[in-house]
């Protein structure tokens, strides 16, 4: 009998409850409240996330993110900083316990276990998806998913992007760039080196069809049955708690 996960899909919210809610399902999780758990999710409004060690004034166009009405947000996780598109792109969470088989000591192994799920998704939808190390998943050589991971707690927890669509110009609008003279480049850098599911197949994917194909990847590749589920209510709790006293505080997002 394949081993039954929980399966989260808390729809469109903002960036402070995202990140909310992905660590109180990890706290849930080290508690065994909850089992180990694959949440979709996406963000509205669009938001930029950094990791947690980057500083949000040097990686953020914060004038920029107030005029477009784009939310920023520091991830407990690492990694460098993510524009999140509410139409272009999907985030996932995996919150898994640390003793599970699909992790290993080895971060680049656990990395790999763990987006092997991903990758069995967009190959199913047609995408000749690749793992990359150290944490990315591309298409003929471009990046199509980033992933950050974390653990603490005798929990995993990664997240990323699968991106749906793709649009570099305003990604390089809310992200810092060392001069207005290399915007331009760094744009078309951009669009040489990611690619979208929407750019390589040339048609539109839904986020139900996508969703659906990485459901039926996750359970190939991990042999899982994923049981569609609700946040406890511990976690819902713990989740605004977590939104008011830290990840909408200017101390959490600031911080250095």
């Amino acid at each position: 009998m394949a081993e039954k996960w929980r399966l989260l899909d808390t729809g469109v919210n903002d960036a402070f409850y995202n990140m909310a809610l992905d660590e109180a399902i990890a706290v849930a999780r080290s508690r065994n409240i909850v089992p180990n758990t694959i949440r979709f999710f996406r963000w509205e409004p669009s938001a930029v996330s950094i990791g947690y060690f980057q500083s949000m004034e040097e990686e953020v166009d914060i004038e920029a993110c107030r005029r477009l009405g784009i939310d920023y947000v520091r991830r407990r996780t690492g990694g460098g900083a993510v524009y999140h598109d509410l139409n272009g792109e999907l985030t996932y969470s995996i919150i898994i316990n640390e003793d599970h088989p699909l992790v290993s000591r080895d971060f680049q192994k656990t990395y790999e276990n763990l987006c092997s799920g991903l990758v069995r998704g967009l190959r199913l939808l047609g995408v000749p998806a690749e793992f990359k190390p150290i944490n990315d998943i591309v298409v003929g050589g471009k990046k199509i998913s980033g992933n950050a991971q974390t653990r603490g707690m005798g929990v995993v927890h990664q997240h990323g992007t699968i991106l749906r669509d793709v649009n570099p110009t305003i990604m390089f609008t809310v992200l810092k760039v060392p001069s207005e003279k290399i915007r331009d480049k760094m744009i078309k850098s951009a669009e040489e080196r990611v690619t979208s599911i929407k750019r390589y197949l040339g048609r539109e994917v839904s986020f139900e069809e996508l969703k659906h194909a990485l459901i039926k990847g996750f359970e190939e590749s991990f042999g899982i049955e994923l049981v569609p589920g609700k946040v406890d209510v511990f976690e819902e709790e713990l989740a605004v708690t977590l939104k008011r006293e830290k990840y909408s505080t200017r101390e959490w997002n600031f911080r250095r």
